[in-house]
């Protein structure tokens, strides 16, 4: 059997990048970023932790409406690398049933390892119909260092067909609102588009 590819690029290529935001949704700062990533008619990723999805479903249901791709990043953002595939299977079907209880009807493309430990998550994910997604660019807005320091990491580190993690959740994440916020036309008018991560 093949392993399972962690999709680590843009659908399309060359000058692109692709938004990816983990651990919400988060009631103080998700609806912010939506706003944000309307405001500049930008799709995102956003990988859910299933206790917070169950917590604010309504906050999903907008991700949904403002056209955004859904990823599975487990119940409780448990380090996976060492379960086995039943119990990896177990919580990726527990949190996708929080998503679907949630937004019915809406695929969850995607599954993220938490801190990027895959273990074997990649071949239970795909047996779930999920693609494993990677990142090529993390820039460390969990600290959070300060908006400029954001801007200037997604500047300094972005490279071509990039995917970007950032966090709308779990705590205060106002920086990286404010980051996106500024990052989204900088970019623009350095001649990159916004893409979804492959093969969205």
């Amino acid at each position: 059997m093949t392993e399972p590819t962690i999709v680590r690029s843009t659908r399309l290529g060359g000058r692109t990048v692709a938004f990816t935001f983990d651990d919400g949704p988060n009631p103080a700062d998700t609806p912010r970023l939506l706003d944000v990533l309307r405001e500049h008619q930008v799709r995102a990723v956003f990988c859910l932790w299933g206790e917070y999805v169950e917590a604010d479903p309504q906050l999903v249901r907008e991700i949904v409406a403002g056209g955004h791709v859904l990823c599975n990043h487990s119940m409780r953002h448990e380090d996976m690398s060492t379960w086995t595939p039943e119990r990896i299977e177990a919580d990726l079907e527990q949190t996708n049933a929080a998503i679907h209880r949630a937004a019915p009807g809406v695929p969850v493309r995607y599954f993220r390892a938490p801190y990027g430990r895959w273990g074997q998550t990649p071949q239970v994910a795909a047996g779930l119909g999920m693609k494993s997604l990677g990142a090529t660019l993390a820039i460390g807005d969990w600290e959070p260092p300060g908006v400029d320091v954001l801007v200037r990491r997604v500047k300094d580190g972005i490279t071509e067909s990039a995917v970007v993690l950032m966090h709308d959740g779990p705590a205060d994440r106002g920086q990286t609102v404010d980051a996106v916020d500024r990052l989204i036309p900088e970019l623009r008018a350095d001649g990159w588009r916004f893409d979804l991560p492959a093969p969205g």
